[in-house]
């Protein structure tokens, strides 16, 4: 158990061993499930944790309550991976009251049908509070950050913010304690990215807070510079804004032809004196990391195969995860490859046309096979139009 505050502890998990978050994203530094006890006259968990660790969690529980008994188990996301302890809780302290939205109520009985919710549960509404002593607990609604039972509690004693899944990370708690942001990023964007503008109002209520400290439920605890820095990359992040110059270059090449004329773009996008330019090879790399550099970077772009009169699936698939993380106000070109009959482009189009505030910049490139002397040019043109 680890003290937060003064009346504040840590009752987490960390989850070394999985390798798939919610059975698709890559974690090779694992996870960990956030919970806090808050002491007081009263007593709040502060969220359980996932099914995977809940006899570490039980045990962490049971220490840090030191024979007493909790009042309330405080359910801000009812996700299976914060939320699997709550019949379990309640079977432990058969006394205890759940405090969760309005809308959570509802949704408990699809996970814990056995639970009777209207003998145990308190829904709370957007400013309602719980006074546990010198602990005062104010409920802020949160909708659609990510699900839509979701709310925070901000803690106006510590002057701590219960974040839910906001300002979340991949990773065990001090996983590369020092880069905070590109891990949670991968996870911003994979995670929350279609909800920007529920994560901006979350934002603007939080501003009105004195805030000295973020709990998430996924990642570190913020404080201080690293607090404030979080702040600034979230107001970038949820307003799709850019947030760092610089070109991405995405390609799904069948027998490598495609995949070597991208890297020629690379060079000659670097000695038209581009900074940066990342590169991602969508049939290979990590697609979490592909969608998170999408965003990172305001120009893009695509480069695929025709197949089967259409689009090679990798890059069908990357656009697709970009349409429905409502990925937006980017800049893009489009290089196509085709042997007989060139389709990856049209195909590329209609699905970027499908997207809000996407700019073509430049003509398409078609390749036929192998790059030759006779595409550098094309290639050129294409490198100044996404540049200008």
């Amino acid at each position: 158990m680890k003290k937060v505050t003064d009346t504040i502890y840590y009752i987490g998990c960390d989850d070394a061993d999985i390798r798939l978050f919610e059975s698709q994203y890559n974690v090779p530094e694992g996870m960990c499930y956030n919970s806090f006890l808050i002491i007081d006259e009263k007593v709040a968990i502060m969220d359980t944790s996932d099914k995977r660790t809940m006899e570490e969690w039980k045990k962490n529980l049971t220490e840090g309550l030191d024979g007493r008994k909790p009042d309330y188990l405080v359910v801000q996301h009812l996700e299976p991976d914060h939320a699997s302890g709550i019949a379990e809780v309640k079977a432990m302290y058969p006394e205890i009251k759940i405090v969760c939205s309005a809308k959570a109520k509802t949704m408990i009985p699809l996970f814990f049908p056995e639970l009777n919710v209207d003998d145990c549960v308190i829904a709370v509404k957007e400013g309602d509070t719980l006074e546990l002593g010198k602990h005062t607990l104010h409920f802020v609604m949160a909708p659609m950050v990510h699900w839509p039972e979701v709310m925070v509690t901000y803690d106006a004693l510590d002057k701590v913010l219960f974040a839910a899944d906001g300002f979340g990370k991949f990773g065990v708690m001090n996983a590369d304690p020092d880069d905070w942001a590109c891990e949670a990023r991968r996870y911003y964007f994979n995670i929350c990215g279609k909800y920007g503008g529920p994560v901006s109002t979350l934002l603007k209520k939080a501003s009105q807070l004195d805030i000295n400290m973020i709990l998430p439920l996924h990642g570190p605890f913020l404080s201080g510079e690293k607090m404030q820095e979080a702040l600034r990359l979230y107001t970038i992040w949820s307003s799709y804004g850019v947030e760092a110059e610089g070109v991405l270059i995405a390609h799904a090449s069948i027998h490598g032809c495609t995949k070597a004329a991208a890297e020629k773009l690379a060079d000659i996008l670097r000695a038209k004196g581009c900074k940066k330019v990342a590169i991602t090879d969508l049939c290979r790399d990590d697609l979490a990391e592909a969608i998170e550099d999408a965003f990172k970077y305001g120009k893009v772009i695509l480069a695929a195969s025709s197949y089967d009169a259409g689009l090679f699936p990798p890059m069908f698939d990357f656009l697709h995860h970009l349409k429905i993380k409502a990925w937006q106000k980017r800049e893009v070109s489009i290089i196509e490859n085709g042997s007989w009959a060139p389709s990856a482009g049209r195909v590329m189009k209609q699905m970027l046309e499908e997207m809000k505030n996407i700019t073509i910049k430049g003509d398409l490139v078609t390749l036929r096979g192998v790059m030759k002397e006779g595409d550098i040019p094309a290639l050129e043109a294409l490198a100044d139009a996404i540049l200008a």
